[in-house]
């Protein structure tokens, strides 16, 4: 939940910088500083204060992140709201970091690209902001309504939704062969990015007693983009069609 405003940031930045835009890049950093300093602060205000770390309570069950569906009902009558956050502070720290997130969007993304978003024009220079303004309230309700769901299958979402966006991106930038994919370095941020997100949701898959037979898993980490760039020209609809008509 952490890392979704700093993927979202970056995808938004990508999706209206354009093509010729030299702003993308500095947008990108400034998401980057504005979610870490975001998750220090976050840190530092938390219990215990002032240290980078947090005292929680452990995690038994997913009945325990949704305590305030087991208020006691004395005679069934009046229901007493005396549940408190079983989870402290997993659940409510992701709203305080969410809350730096947007402060220091706010503070220093619009001057940074008044200043350099030269390539765009008055209405796409802060779109990718707007776009932050509509991500940040569905994040929140997300967390608040799925929080325990996404505690437990966190690892296998972040696997199936990075190959997923990982061969939409290959796909949408007509990448078929290695030379297409280091043409370009922002190709290369691109893939390795989505490799390190690869890399997380294998090492949280992990089990914490038994990480030396799980790590070596990592080194599957650059197969689908492998498999991809092998099969991408077996796939291509351009042949496809060409063949077709030929009658073969």
């Amino acid at each position: 939940m952490a890392m979704l405003p700093l993927v979202l940031h970056w995808f938004f930045i990508e999706w209206y910088s354009g093509k010729k835009s030299s702003s993308a890049l500095f947008q990108h950093i400034t998401a980057l500083f504005e979610c870490s300093m975001a998750a220090i602060i976050t840190l530092l205000v938390s219990d215990p204060v002032g240290v980078l770390s947090i005292r929680s309570c452990r995690v038994l069950m997913l009945s325990d992140w949704y305590t305030m569906l087991y208020n006691p009902s004395p005679d069934y009558i009046t229901t007493v709201h005396c549940t408190h956050e079983a989870v402290y502070p997993l659940y409510t720290i992701v709203f305080i970091y969410y809350a730096f997130c947007l402060v220091l969007m706010m503070l220093l993304r619009p001057l940074l690209v008044k200043k350099i978003a030269c390539g765009l024009g008055k209405s796409d220079r802060f779109k990718s902001i707007y776009a932050a303004l509509y991500f940040f309230p569905i994040l929140t309700v997300l967390q608040a309504v799925g929080g325990g769901l996404l505690y437990y299958a966190f690892p296998y979402i972040i696997l199936v939704l990075s190959l997923v966006t990982l061969a939409v991106y290959m796909s949408a930038s007509e990448i078929e062969n290695c030379y297409d994919l280091l043409v370009r370095k922002k190709r290369l941020i691109v893939l390795f990015s989505h490799w390190l997100l690869h890399a997380y949701g294998i090492i949280s898959i992990s089990r914490v007693d038994k990480l030396e037979q799980d790590l070596p898993l990592l080194a599957l980490v650059p197969t689908p983009a492998l498999f991809y760039l092998f099969t991408a020209k077996f796939t291509e609809p351009s042949r496809i069609l060409s063949e077709g008509a030929n009658g073969h």
